[in-house]
């Protein structure tokens, strides 16, 4: 058999796959939760310390879609996070009572499915099935290629990220740039203009977590009805090299598009490299360049804008 045919031969199995869990119906399980859904719900009601970072690397999603997902199950009632007893810095996911009621619902559902689907097979032919998936489970846990997500987990800003954000820009301009304290203080305004003029339908707040410890941020603050801006990017030295910082920029040009905004800017510096890169990457055009004295260093400023 050719690489072509067996890569065909495991699309087809996929395929079929997906056709008996019904996983294309809109719901699953005759329910109004989707395949994803009905498996975080899943996992949340199984784990007792389960966090968005864990749950990204058991289910192999990628960090904003997750993100996106426990949004609208919080907007239900159907999810909650709770502060860690044991570590502060995390938030445990748990099921409310509704959530419980709508897991209970999809597991008896699910139970009632695969008894169904066992009880057209006799006996051998159940054995054979238990032995075959246990064989493709062996077979494909020995490698982690098809799971595309990172180890991060993003969220909307919750009370106590602003003074992270502040500080973090703080260390790190200073250790890498050589940023005085006045850049500090230019953070600090930025976010006290966001908390105090916060318009939640135009502007968002992106937090990004890993192993319970913030490692990142990004903010899109509205500049007039047409014009978004981007703000704050930071990626924390531990988390670089993941792709966060591309997810965060992606996060907010899509948000940005949602809501109806025709362009999104940013002001950088030629220093900062890599955001640069980031920003040329994601189809950002240089638009002026200002040489300035600030923070305590000679600098050349930089307008970008992305035209959506």
């Amino acid at each position: 058999m050719s690489n072509v045919e067996r890569i065909n031969a495991v699309r087809h199995f996929n395929r079929f796959m997906t056709r008996q869990i019904g996983a294309l119906r809109e719901g699953l399980l005759h329910s109004s939760y989707s395949l994803t859904e009905s498996r975080i719900l899943f996992e949340i009601a199984n784990n007792n310390n389960l966090t968005a970072s864990k749950l990204i690397r058991e289910l192999g999603l990628d960090a904003g879609y997750l993100s996106r997902i426990l949004a609208r199950l919080e907007e239900k009632g159907i999810v909650c996070k709770e502060r860690s007893t044991k570590d502060a810095r995390q938030r445990i996911l748990k099921l409310t009572s509704e959530g419980k009621k709508a897991f209970s619902q999809l597991n008896e559902r699910s139970h009632h499915e695969i008894s169904e689907l066992l009880r057209e097979l006799s006996e051998s032919e159940q054995q054979q099935l238990i032995n075959a998936m246990s064989t493709v489970e062996g077979l494909l846990s020995k490698k982690e290629g098809l799971k595309f997500s990172g180890p991060y987990f993003l969220r909307k800003q919750e009370p106590g990220d602003m003074g992270w954000v502040v500080q973090q820009h703080g260390i790190s301009y200073s250790k890498e740039y050589g940023w005085d304290e006045s850049f500090e203080a230019l953070v600090s305004q930025i976010v006290a203009d966001f908390i105090n003029n916060y318009n939640p339908k135009r502007e968002r707040c992106w937090i990004a977590e890993m192993n319970g410890e913030i490692v990142g941020s990004i903010f899109v603050v509205e500049g007039n009805e047409d014009t978004a801006k981007l703000r704050l990017l930071i990626v924390d030295s531990k988390a670089r090299g993941l792709g966060l910082g591309s997810q965060l920029v992606e996060e907010c040009i899509n948000f940005s598009r949602r809501v109806g905004y025709k362009k999104l800017v940013l002001w950088t510096n030629s220093v900062l490299k890599e955001a640069r890169h980031i920003y040329q990457k994601k189809g950002f055009n240089l638009v002026n360049e200002e040489k300035h004295h600030s923070f305590g260093q000679d600098l050349v400023g930089e307008t970008w804008e992305l035209l959506l």
